[in-house]
């Protein structure tokens, strides 16, 4: 495999009820209850970008705000490997899957800064809070490795 894998950072962004915001992809909109169907806001990482400024940016981008403080930080890098049906096509065609730092943030705002309608492209169409427990069942099976470690990882946010 010769294609790299993609910088990228990823939010557990937890509310005072100890809950984490997961989104729908709105390029699945019918998959309420699909595997992969709901994830945690995540996303690419512009060249040199420091990750901790990075993940800011992002939640900006997909979620409208970004009114959170970081609570802790992965100390690893995660990786997952795209499946061979999406090499070629997911990622821009340019990527063999991606690495990521993923955070834990508390979200400082009310419900109603939320806004995934202020994205021209929006990657979201719909979003909740979830148990943080319910993580690894959200994930399309390539990613539910990443999933489970990040609620092992975070677990003392969780309510």
């Amino acid at each position: 495999m010769t294609l790299p894998y993609r910088d990228n950072v990823g939010a557990l962004l937890f509310n005072a009820a100890g809950q984490v915001l997961v989104a729908r992809r709105a390029d699945l909109p019918n998959a309420e209850g699909a595997a992969g169907g709901w994830q945690l806001p995540q996303g690419g990482m512009d060249a040199g970008e420091d990750p901790a400024i990075a993940i800011f940016r992002e939640l900006e981008e997909e979620i409208g705000t970004s009114k959170a403080e970081i609570l802790a930080e992965h100390p690893n890098w995660l990786f997952y490997d795209l499946p061979p049906e999406l090499i070629g096509k997911a990622l821009g065609g340019k990527y063999r899957g991606q690495r990521q730092k993923w955070f834990a943030l508390r979200f400082l705002g009310s419900d109603a800064d939320i806004r995934l309608d202020l994205d021209p492209h929006p990657e979201f169409d719909a979003w909740r809070w979830a148990p943080l427990g319910e993580l690894p069942a959200l994930a399309v099976a390539f990613k539910r490795a990443i999933y489970e470690d990040l609620a092992r990882e975070f677990a003392r946010f969780g309510g």
